[in-house]
C-alpha cells in the first residue's frame, strides 16, 4: 500500500490539473456521484478544493472516503517477512491492442518505436505480436473502433504501461523519430517519470521509469 504522503501528493496534483484547465480530469471528477452528469467543461468550472480531490483519490484507491484511507494507511506497518512460497507463479502479462490493420500496426511499432515483430497470424493478418526487450504487445484486428470517438482522449485512457530503466533516453529516441508524443516526459506524484505515445489507431502507450 502506498504511503499517505503519496496519496496527498496525488490529491494536490489533481487540484493543480483542475486549476490549469486539464480536461483529462473530467472523468475522474465524475466518479463523485454528485458530479456524474457534468461535462468536462462544467467539471472544470467547479470550485475544486483539496478535500474533493482527496475524496476522488480515496475512491480510486478502493476506500469509502479520505478518512478511511488515512486510517488504513497509517495503520499499515512495513514488514520484512518473506512472502509465502507458491507453486503457481504468474510470469508475464501481454496487453492486447485493438487495431484496424495488424500489418500496418506491427510495422509502426517496429519502424517508429523499435519493437521487433514476433509473428503475424493470418492472411491478411488478424493477430500479431511485437516485442522490445522485455515488453510484449499483442495486436488484434477489429472491424470498428472499440471506443466511441473521442472517449480515449477525453478519459485519458492508457492501453498499456511499458516499464523502462532508461525513460529519458527512450523519450529522446522517440522525439528523434517524430513519434506522436501526447504527454511529455513528466514526474508523477506517485514517484515515477513517464511519457505517453499514441499509435495510429489511437492507443495510448505509457512508457514509465
Amino acid at each position: 500500500m502506498p504511503k499517505l504522503e503519496t496519496y496527498k501528493k496525488q490529491a494536490k496534483l489533481l487540484v493543480r490539473w483542475h486549476r490549469e484547465g486539464n480536461f483529462s480530469i473530467g472523468g475522474r471528477i465524475r466518479q463523485l456521484a454528485r458530479y456524474r452528469t457534468l461535462s468536462d467543461r462544467e467539471a472544470l468550472a467547479l470550485k475544486f478544493p483539496l478535500t474533493e480531490a482527496q475524496e476522488i483519490i480515496a475512491l480510486e484507491a478502493g476506500f469509502a472516503n479520505w478518512a478511511e484511507l488515512k486510517a488504513r494507511t497509517e495503520a499499515a506497518r512495513p514488514t520484512s517477512a518473506q512472502p509465502e512460497t507458491r507453486d503457481t507463479v504468474v510470469t508475464s502479462a501481454r496487453p492486447v491492442l485493438y487495431v484496424a490493420d495488424v500489418d500496418a500496426s506491427a510495422t509502426f511499432y517496429r519502424d517508429q518505436l523499435g519493437f521487433r515483430i514476433d509473428f503475424l497470424h493470418g492472411n491478411p493478418p488478424f493477430y500479431g505480436s511485437v516485442t522490445r526487450d522485455g515488453a510484449t504487445l499483442h495486436l488484434k484486428f477489429v472491424h470498428e473502433p472499440v471506443f466511441a470517438a473521442g472517449v480515449p482522449e477525453r478519459e485519458g485512457l492508457i492501453m498499456a504501461f511499458v516499464e523502462t530503466a532508461s525513460v529519458r533516453e527512450l523519450y529522446a529516441e522517440y522525439q528523434a523519430v517524430d513519434a506522436e508524443i501526447v504527454q511529455k516526459l513528466s514526474k508523477q506524484a506517485w514517484g515515477g517519470t513517464d511519457f505517453i505515445v499514441r499509435d495510429p489507431d489511437g492507443n495510448a502507450i505509457a512508457f514509465v521509469g
